[in-house]
């Protein structure tokens, strides 16, 4: 099976690149990492990943996607904090998406937070 790009631009296969978060198999060591893969979650209809990666305090009760929405490219604009030694982080980007045949971009600041050792987004500034 080849292992195709993956949806957050890295220029890496989603297996190597975001497709390890998802599976769980490890977690994504930063801010923006996670913001990434966040990215492939919306891309790839992941809802179950978008809730597991939400902080608690302003998790939603369910995620209903808009299936006509294709997410089609991710820029990050820039980050603050986030890494590895950080606890908290933010990451500005712009998300392209195609909807009923127009394209759009939606930009947005968001806040993460490490809780309990794992990075998780908690909202937008």
């Amino acid at each position: 099976m080849v292992d195709t790009g993956c949806p957050c631009g890295s220029g890496k296969g989603y297996r190597e690149c975001c497709g390890r978060f998802h599976a769980g198999e490890t977690a994504a060591p930063t801010a923006e990492a996670l913001m990434r893969s966040r990215f492939s979650a919306y891309a790839k209809g992941d809802t179950a990943y978008l809730l597991q990666t939400w902080a608690a305090a302003t998790r939603p009760q369910r995620l209903d996607l808009d299936r006509k929405t294709r997410w089609t490219e991710l820029e990050i604009v820039e980050t603050t904090g986030g890494s590895a030694i950080h606890t908290e982080g933010t990451v500005r980007f712009r998300a392209h998406y195609a909807e009923r045949g127009q394209a759009g971009v939606m930009e947005e600041h968001s806040t993460f937070a490490r809780e309990n050792g794992r990075w998780v987004y908690v909202a937008a500034l």
